[in-house]
């Protein structure tokens, strides 16, 4: 007995401390961390009739709830601190983002869950529902589909209007709270695990379209295999800065680059493939190869999902990992993403012009604008982080819309993005071509738009940190994009419509409230840039 007592009392002396946790802090990342367990519960016990409008009502108000729980911290003027063992860091920087995210979540929650657009919703009940086996003519720019997989099963009883997929309501939290993390991770390991936690629903996500399953499935495919190669190689740049450095906290890896005397090589090694992974969530070339595809297929609302909170998850985590850790080695790694930023630029404005599918034209929008956004994640600099967070909120809100305003246009096979198809789009609806037209030459960067304020910023930042060239390179890349966007506005305009053309669907509220929320920022943010502009370059990031 004696010698029991003497164990248990040898153990106690050496028990792993609780780590310190600052509740209020974290409270919003556990908020939607919380209800997406909720969610899941809901999914398993109630009725199917019953989930959709409680899963809708569910995933708003856990949305609502962190946005309060981060207001209500943010105003007290918080100081940075590292909490929840030294695996998350909330400064400023973090609570930008994460108020960026929720924001944007709202309209992307509302897009998922409208079922006016395409009735039942936009997703597919059974998700082992498979496409169609006649196979027919390629599908509008990439990928296969039969004229026989756009059409719409009968999904429920004889009578009923086609049920929808509710499980998408964890996903997006679930997917969201991972955004949350991975920005706000202060180690590698917390990284790596935050990007598998937003990656794996939006997998699952892309392969639920209701029509054209094929292209869908595809995309679902694509995304995974291609996902999978870009974790791996976080994981093995991990490997090799913990084997330089002898740990994966962000500061202690930057404290081993000033005085170690270890070869560089584990580093910049390491570094390199930890790029790759995170230069691949952000759809920056040259690992942007799934973003047409992906795009393409996956539901519409899905694809603003990911089109906006995965590009703010990515290069919030791309900024924090090199401002933190690598901010010493600037010099180092500086040339080589110089030639990343303009090979984006290139790929996205060049091929973007040779696109007809109007999804796939904003993937490759997206390309070029990722490149756009290196210039202020380099810089290193207050002006870089305040034009960097500033531009992933703008641009989120842009890109919502669009594809909102996307979505809009049908014919009997579903949505028609092929460029033929908008054709006179002026003429059958003045309102959804005008809003479109806004919203192409807010992505184009005009004045009185966010897109020129968020050029404006991250371009004075680069051109204020010796990067001139780089600047002038973005700025004819810039003049190259804007051709594929007036190509549309002139279409619509100057064109005549098919008599057998597609019609413009009159959106239910859901829609509408998102495209309005999209448009109204995109308008407000380049009038009156200041106060985010302000929040955004209140501090930096820290570790």
């Amino acid at each position: 007995m004696n010698a029991a007592n003497d164990v248990v009392a040898v153990l106690a002396q050496q028990a792993i401390p609780a780590p310190a946790i600052d509740g209020v802090a974290v409270a919003p990342l556990l908020v939607v961390l919380g209800g997406a367990c909720i969610s899941v519960l809901i999914e398993a016990f109630l009725p199917r009739h019953q989930r959709w409008p409680v899963q809708v009502t569910w995933a708003g108000l856990v949305i609502v709830a962190a946005l309060v729980a981060l207001a209500g911290y943010a105003l007290g003027s918080p100081q940075p601190l590292v909490t929840l063992g030294e695996s998350l860091s909330v400064d400023n920087p973090t609570l930008f983002l994460w108020g960026t995210l929720l924001l944007l979540a709202i309209p992307s929650l509302l897009m998922i869950a409208d079922r006016s657009v395409e009735p039942g919703g936009a997703f597919i009940p059974s998700a082992a529902e498979r496409a169609a086996s006649r196979v027919g003519a390629a599908g509008g720019g990439g990928g296969t589909g039969g004229s026989s997989e756009h059409v719409d099963r009968s999904y429920g009883l004889p009578g009923q209007a086609p049920t929808m997929q509710t499980e998408m309501f964890p996903f997006v939290l679930f997917a969201l709270g991972g955004m949350m993390a991975f920005v706000a991770a202060n180690d590698l390991l917390t990284m790596f695990i935050a990007l598998e936690v937003l990656s794996l629903p939006l997998y699952l996500m892309c392969g639920l379209a209701r029509r054209r399953r094929l292209l869908s499935q595809e995309a679902a495919v694509k995304y995974f295999l291609l996902g999978a190669f870009g974790s791996a190689f976080f994981l093995y740049g991990l490997a090799l800065l913990y084997g330089y450095s002898g740990s994966v906290r962000l500061s202690e890896i930057s404290a081993a680059t000033a005085g170690s005397t270890r070869s560089d090589t584990l580093l910049f090694a390491g570094l390199a493939l930890l790029l790759v992974g995170l230069l691949f969530k952000g759809s920056v070339a040259p690992f942007h190869t799934w973003t047409p595809d992906v795009y393409q297929g996956a539901p519409t609302p899905v694809t603003a999902f990911m089109a906006a909170c995965t590009k703010v998850a990515a290069f919030g985590a791309i900024a924090r990992v090199l401002y933190v850790a690598f901010g010493s080695t600037r010099w180092e790694w500086r040339g080589v993403l110089w030639a990343v930023a303009v090979l984006s630029m290139a790929v996205g404005a060049v091929l973007g012009l040779t696109q007809t599918d109007v999804k796939r034209m904003i993937a490759y929008s997206s390309i070029a604008h990722a490149g756009f956004l290196l210039l202020g994640t380099m810089a290193i600099t207050q002006e870089g982080t305040s034009g960097t967070l500033f531009y992933l909120l703008a641009y989120g809100f842009t890109t919502i819309a669009v594809f909102g305003l996307i979505s809009l246009v049908r014919d009997a096979d579903g949505e028609a993005s092929h460029l033929s198809q908008w054709a006179g789009l002026a003429k059958r609806s003045p309102v959804v071509a005008g809003t479109m037209t806004f919203l192409l030459l807010a992505l184009a960067g005009l004045p009185l738009t966010s897109g020129f304020t968020a050029k404006f910023a991250v371009f004075s930042a680069a051109l204020s940190d010796g990067m001139a060239p780089l600047v002038v390179i973005a700025l004819v890349a810039s003049a190259v994009a804007a051709f594929f966007y007036l190509r549309v506005i002139v279409l619509m305009y100057f064109s005549e419509p098919a008599a057998d053309g597609p019609t413009v669907v009159v959106p239910g509220a859901f829609t509408t409230a998102a495209i309005t929320l999209g448009v109204l920022v995109t308008l407000l943010l380049g009038i009156l840039p200041t106060p985010a502009l302000e929040w955004a370059g209140g501090g930096a990031f820290s570790g």
